[in-house]
C-alpha cells in the first residue's frame, strides 16, 4: 500500500478521475442548491419591492430628503405627531402634544415633548411608537406608561416621553 502512493501512475489515474469528477459534484449537488437560493432571493426581493411601494404611497416626502443634498429638514414635533397619529388611525381628539423649548447642552442640541394616547389599543400604540421613531431617526423615547381603562378589554391611555436630538 506503502508504494501505491510512491508510483506516478496512480497520480497519473487520480488526478483525471477527481477533474472529471469535479463537474459531476457541481452539477448535481451545488447548481440545484443554487437554484433554490436564486429562487428563495428572488422571492425576497419581490416582497421587500412590494413594502417599498407601500411605504412611497403611505409617505411620499422620503424621497424629497435624498434630493435636498445636504439640507436637514426641520423637524416639528406638532406635525410628527400628526401625521404617525393619522398614518396609524388614531384621532385627533385622541391625542394631546406638549412640548419643551431646544435646549443645546455640550453642543448637542435636544427637544423633549410628551404625547399622551388617549383610548387606543395597545396594538395601535405600539404602531404609534415604532413608526415615529422609525420616521425620525433622532428621536428617541425616554419614558412609557400604560394605564389600562376600564371598561373594554384593550382601552389603554399611553404617556410617551420623547426626546429630538437635532
Amino acid at each position: 500500500m506503502k508504494n501505491m502512493y510512491k508510483n506516478p501512475m496512480f497520480y497519473y489515474i487520480l488526478i483525471p478521475v477527481i477533474a472529471a469528477l469535479w463537474p459531476a459534484v457541481i452539477w448535481g449537488l451545488y447548481l440545484p442548491g443554487s437554484r433554490a437560493n436564486f429562487s428563495d432571493d428572488k422571492d425576497q426581493y419581490q416582497k421587500a419591492q412590494q413594502l417599498i411601494d407601500e411605504l412611497l404611497v403611505v409617505d411620499p416626502e422620503r424621497l424629497n430628503f435624498t434630493k435636498e443634498k445636504g439640507a436637514s429638514v426641520e423637524f416639528d414635533y406638532a406635525t410628527a405627531v400628526q401625521q404617525t397619529a393619522e398614518f396609524c388611525a388614531i384621532p385627533a381628539g385622541n391625542y394631546k402634544l406638549s412640548s419643551g423649548t431646544i435646549i443645546t447642552s455640550q453642543g448637542q442640541k435636544s427637544q423633549s415633548a410628551n404625547v399622551i394616547l388617549k383610548d387606543v389599543d395597545i396594538t395601535k400604540a405600539a404602531r404609534f411608537l415604532s413608526t415615529i421613531q422609525l420616521r425620525w431617526s433622532g428621536l428617541q423615547a425616554t419614558k412609557i406608561s400604560l394605564r389600562r381603562q376600564k371598561g373594554p378589554p384593550d382601552v389603554w391611555d399611553v404617556d410617551l416621553t420623547f426626546k429630538y436630538y437635532y
